[in-house]
């Protein structure tokens, strides 16, 4: 019988984190730690988490090739064969990387709800979690706490769960809400707040939109060069309501001069790259700029008081 998911916070990471004689006792307990092929683990459906090849892949994949996978994975059988990874994801395309064949995993037989809510809660204990995967991680969970709830006959109201998963998270159920409504950002635009092209709290207020609206707002900053300020994202928002949210209106709203360009001068790379070596750092610019700005400002100096 599966396991539901009240028995989930009290094993999670008990689970993960034991020693042989703890090993010994989820033995005896009907879990175990066993050597699973790779080519059997699959990855979780529609896993919000992204697996990126970048500095800490590379570290975690030297240890694995020095120390073995000190962490056990965890994973339920799949009826089709094989097993669906719930917690390890990183941990298996790790071992991929540094040519095992095998992975230690725990594992445990649950129904969806409750393995959507394992996978969710062992992947948010990271640092440097993106505002893409915490967004749909976060409605994952929701959907599968209201989901038990109707399984169980104990309704558990949206306010309730958003609170629930907030409380776990240390944060508001309000800002809960907010992460999730990102979830209707088309992709290009999730991708620019995942790479801070686009702020949080505009992005939001951009999530309303209609996919279609979404798609000429690229168009629009595309054309004006710039991310929205909460206050346009605002504006844009209420031409959406109002059914006029067109190229033209868009534009006129993000061609405005916000507060923080009034004293900011702007020279994009390709102009200054014209006049310097192609060897020369951001920063070596600046400061040759600021050395000819200065003997400039002595020469008018020297020309007035003639």
């Amino acid at each position: 019988m599966p396991r539901t998911g009240a028995n989930i916070s009290l094993t999670s990471y008990d689970d993960i984190f034991t020693t042989e004689a703890g090993r010994a006792e989820e033995t005896t307990s009907g879990e175990r730690v066993q050597e699973i092929l790779l080519t059997q683990m699959h990855p979780f459906r529609n896993h919000p988490f992204k697996i990126l090849d970048n500095e800490e892949m590379v570290n975690m994949v030297e240890s694995i090739m020095q120390f073995g996978v000190l962490t056990p994975a965890i994973a339920r059988p799949l009826e089709e064969g094989g097993y669906e990874i719930i917690s390890g994801h990183r941990r298996h395309h790790a071992a991929e990387l540094a040519g095992l064949t095998t992975i230690p995993v725990i594992v445990r037989d649950l129904d969806d709800d409750a393995a959507t809510i394992l996978m969710v809660d062992s992947n948010l204990q990271r640092e440097d979690i993106l505002p893409s995967e915490r967004a749909f991680s976060f409605k994952m969970k929701l959907e599968a706490i209201k989901h038990q709830g109707q399984r169980t006959s104990v309704q558990v109201a949206p306010k309730l769960s958003t609170a629930i998963i907030g409380e776990e998270s240390g944060m508001s159920k309000d800002n809960v809400k907010r992460y999730i409504r990102l979830t209707n950002l088309i992709p290009e635009l999730m991708d620019m707040v995942d790479n801070k092209q686009v702020a949080f709290n505009p992005a939001v207020e951009l999530s309303y939109l209609a996919k279609e609206e979404q798609q000429i707002f690229m168009d629009v900053m595309e054309s004006e060069q710039c991310p929205p300020s909460l206050s346009q994202a605002q504006r844009i928002k209420k031409l959406s309501q109002e059914g006029n949210c067109t190229f033209e209106s868009m534009s006129e709203i993000m061609g405005e001069e916000k507060k923080a360009d009034l004293d900011r001068v702007t020279i994009k790379n390709e102009v200054l790259k014209k006049y310097f070596p192609k060897s020369y750092t951001p920063k070596q610019m600046e400061n040759t700029i600021i050395k000819l700005l200065e003997q400039w400002q002595k020469k008018k100096q020297r020309e007035e008081m003639l």
